[in-house]
């Protein structure tokens, strides 16, 4: 049974230690989604809660596009290290909203990546075109910088 033991110590280092050594997804900083709109994420505050700027890369009108401002809030939890988050982005240059939430992760290479879902909500003319009004989809967003720890 003592031989046993060294053995038993080391498998079981070996299941915990990836556990205790994975790096936390910070949402703080700049981004970049798989459409090349580009994100920066101030410091979040310590309720969970933060703003900054989306530029994004696509529009009906891509000459009119302006850096918009975006306002959120992440899921505060200290073991979390993977934290889900939600923000809003108010367009500067049209009469449309878009809300965000997803899951900030980092992957098997130790790289962060925030996956996320959206819609797009568009100022229409009446109710008879509120069918039309919002789009859904998804972004995955890579870090431009590399966070400092």
């Amino acid at each position: 049974m003592v031989q046993a033991t060294p053995v038993l110590l080391v498998l079981s280092l070996a299941l915990v230690a990836p556990g205790l050594s994975t790096r936390k997804c910070v949402l703080t900083g700049r981004w970049r989604n798989d459409l090349g709109s580009n994100m920066t994420i101030e410091a979040v505050d310590s309720k969970g809660d933060f703003s900054g700027s989306y530029h994004t890369a696509v529009a009906d009108y891509p000459s009119t596009i302006k850096v918009s401002p975006l306002q959120g809030s992440q899921h505060r939890t200290d073991q979390n290290r993977q934290p889900t988050f939600g923000f809003t982005v108010n367009w500067n240059f049209s009469d449309s909203v878009s809300v965000f939430t997803g899951q900030c992760f980092v992957d098997e290479k130790g790289r962060e990546v925030l996956k996320t879902m959206w819609l797009l909500r568009l100022c229409v003319g009446n109710i008879t075109d509120d069918w039309k009004a919002t789009r859904v989809g998804t972004n995955v967003f890579t870090r431009l910088q590399p966070q400092k720890e």
